[in-house]
């Protein structure tokens, strides 16, 4: 129950407050903003002389921004990105970059020591060593074959599909003449063919030049197998009987 005099002096103190309309707010007018008036011909001329002229924007304020991140289900990922909004990646660290590794010395002594060696079998004169096996002829077998190959070939069981003679032609013409016509050969399945070098018998010194260098050539090539001087009704010291690998 409430105390009729605390009642009697609350109603004397609230006695000249009126209650707030039912909107539950003020309503105040608004004054209407001025129009000002509008300029003429001539002062807009002018305004646009006396404007300063807008330079252009920096290129780094052209950056587009970055595309928002795909909408995603997962509330975790979701209060995660709401957490990063505004967030800026670090500076690039404080470090020195080293240069590109430089590449490794090239062993110029070895390189000198390989050109010296394939120069000499080019070159070089058939020693005591290679007329051991044949007595004095020359011969030649590939790594990994077995004597036979040479013994057959020796005997004459392979049959001479083509021959090329080589007399009168210098170093360079031999060389050039004798790759292009093995290429040959291997492209039409010829496997046993004839080198004619000559026995140099109106070379200085009665020594053929041009037989030595066509031996330590066909040594080098990857399509001879072997090789071993022709008999004599085929040109005897003059020439070399070569087997050739097969095309395939």
């Amino acid at each position: 129950m409430i105390d009729p005099e605390d009642l009697a002096a609350f109603q004397a103190e609230v006695a000249d407050i009126k209650p707030l309309p039912p909107v539950n707010r003020v309503q105040l007018n608004k004054p209407k903003p001025a129009v000002p008036p509008r300029p003429s011909v001539s002062e807009k001329k002018s305004v646009e002389r006396k404007k300063p002229r807008q330079e252009a924007l920096p290129a780094h304020w052209n950056i587009p921004a970055e595309a928002k991140p795909p909408a995603t289900h997962d509330p975790v990922q979701a209060e995660f990105r709401a957490a990063m909004t505004g967030v800026q990646p670090l500076p690039p660290p404080n470090l020195v970059e080293h240069g590109k590794r430089p590449p490794p010395p090239r062993p110029l002594q070895h390189l000198a020591d390989e050109q010296a060696a394939l120069h000499e079998s080019l070159h070089g004169f058939i020693g005591l060593q290679d007329r051991l096996e044949g007595g004095d002829e020359p011969h030649y077998l590939r790594t990994g074959l077995a004597q036979n190959v040479l013994r057959d070939l020796r005997r004459g069981r392979w049959v001479i599909q083509d021959e090329i003679d080589l007399h009168g032609l210098n170093r360079d013409q031999a060389r050039h003449l004798l790759a292009g016509f093995l290429a040959e050969c291997l492209h039409h399945g010829k496997r046993c063919v004839r080198v004619v070098h000559g026995k140099g018998l109106g070379s200085p010194q009665k020594t053929s030049i041009l037989r030595q260098l066509v031996r330590g050539w066909l040594a080098q090539r990857q399509e001879v197998l072997a090789y071993c001087q022709a008999k004599p009704p085929d040109g005897g010291e003059g020439a070399l009987i070569v087997l050739l690998r097969n095309q395939k």
